[in-house]
């Protein structure tokens, strides 16, 4: 469910008045992630590995309150759960948005995911979950990238995170990661708390 909230009865009230009228309130972090645990669980089984990133990234998420507030031109919207937003190649050639809602189970979230993406795939059409906050990624596999930073536009507030192909190496295998957010949605610390819990989880999978 989406609600909108005051910004001072939040502990983001400062973080709004600072950074709402800002016109580049987006920063970028990147990691290198260790992402051996999830690229053998993909090679093991038919579990594709993006998806099982976008789940991490769900569940790491999920801790963090923060991801759960949402900046919207000058409102603050709060809420109760997430959705992580992947971008699909379709049958015209082009690409498709597909929110997938995040479920901690990890076989739902998986039967979402092949179901909904399948589906913008074949009719070319947008999937959106209007009543979650979303998760943005994009994976760009065609090539390695040791950074990516999105466009700002002032009109996506939502974090987003992205990555080109993994690295193998002889006993592991890497993977550098891109999270932009907005800053009136968290602060650094809270950035560094899941991306933190994001290795934590990749390595608990």
């Amino acid at each position: 469910m989406k609600q909108e909230i005051d910004p001072k009865e939040t502990n983001r009230a400062q973080a709004f008045e600072f950074w709402m009228k800002s016109p580049m309130p987006m920063l970028t972090f990147v990691k290198t992630f260790n992402v051996t645990r999830l690229y053998r669980k993909s090679r093991r089984g038919e579990l594709k590995f993006n998806m099982l990133l976008c789940w991490c990234i769900g569940k790491a998420a999920s801790k963090v309150s923060e991801f759960y507030l949402i900046p919207e031109k000058d409102k603050l919207f709060k809420y109760d759960r997430l959705a992580v937003n992947v971008i699909v190649d379709n049958a015209e050639g082009g690409v498709s948005n597909c929110d997938i809602p995040y479920d901690d189970d990890l076989e739902k979230f998986a039967s979402d995911y092949n179901r909904l993406t399948h589906e913008s795939a074949v009719s070319c059409v947008q999937i959106a979950d209007e009543e979650a906050a979303v998760i943005g990624t994009s994976s760009v596999v065609g090539t390695e990238l040791d950074c990516v930073v999105n466009q700002y536009c002032g009109i996506f507030n939502n974090p987003f995170l992205a990555w080109g192909k993994y690295k193998r190496h002889c006993f592991k295998v890497t993977l550098a990661i891109s999270f932009q957010f907005h800053h009136t949605q968290m602060d650094g610390g809270h950035a560094a708390q899941f991306l933190e819990c994001l290795q934590q989880t990749m390595n608990e999978l």
